[in-house]
């Protein structure tokens, strides 16, 4: 396609954590601007868009990164733009002392280690072209964590924020811009169920469940959460030429939810 107001003709991009929820509006987002693009996961969701060319990896492992760097390697010729949107949390409620070991190594490898292995693999590449784009999805629980579910997750995505201002620094000199994008809460399906399942548990509706999550973010000024194509299109607009001057700096779309400057 291409052609638009963003338009990332000829553009070769990876996606992590593509197939659902935000990194699904991302790989939607970036082929309708032209990007030809290159994501993976554990197995081949039914909803892929045919033109993405997917590859089955284990990005929580070191091995199932490379795996998914070198396929991306061959089938794209060389990448312009990498987007780690892969994140998540699987751990339980109960605060600090819930979070074993286990737990902390799983958020952090899900949530740092991943992108870390995936640019050590690929932005090489871009340095030796002079060119590239990184995106790394953080989200704003690095400076409002929520201590009864979200303490590892949080760390982790604290971690992958300094981080990528670190490589920021480093690279911009070989012409490769490193930019992180924050979201607040976004109603991706995940959120839905989730929304779903606390509205069943108050007897109250959807809305009703929406708002109990809202509250327990301190509220969000806009009323609502984020789109996961609302998120996509801000990745797409920093990964474009329109965004060539923004490099390690951090786009925070939460509706308002963070109170402070």
């Amino acid at each position: 396609m291409g052609g638009g107001w963003i338009d990332l003709g000829g553009r070769r991009a990876v996606v992590t954590g593509g197939t659902k929820g935000v990194g699904e509006a991302v790989v939607a987002a970036l082929l309708d601007a032209g990007a030809s693009v290159v994501t993976g996961a554990r197995s081949r969701p039914g909803t892929l868009p045919e033109a993405v060319r997917f590859v089955a990896a284990d990005l929580m492992s070191l091995e199932g990164c490379n795996a998914f760097a070198r396929f991306a390697e061959a089938e794209l010729g060389g990448v312009d733009i990498l987007v780690n949107v892969l994140g998540g949390s699987g751990a339980p409620g109960g605060g600090f002392a819930a979070l074993d070991d286990e737990i902390w190594m799983n958020e952090i490898n899900q949530n740092l280690m991943a992108a870390v292995r995936i640019d050590r693999a690929l932005v090489p590449g871009m340095i030796a072209r002079g060119s590239g784009v990184v995106i790394h999805v953080t989200s704003i629980q690095h400076e409002l964590p929520l201590p009864e579910s979200t303490t590892a997750y949080a760390a982790a995505k604290a971690a992958l924020a300094t981080y990528s201002k670190a490589l920021s620094k480093q690279v911009a000199p070989d012409g490769v811009r490193v930019v992180r994008v924050s979201p607040g809460w976004v109603e991706t399906a995940a959120a839905v169920r989730l929304a779903e399942r606390l509205a069943e548990q108050a007897g109250t509706d959807y809305e009703g469940g929406k708002r109990i999550i809202m509250d327990s973010l301190g509220g969000i000024p806009f009323g609502r959460p984020a789109k996961p194509r609302e998120v996509a299109d801000l990745v797409a607009f920093l990964v474009s030429p329109r965004a060539a001057a923004i490099t390690g700096t951090e786009y925070v779309i939460d509706g308002g939810t963070v109170p402070t400057v």
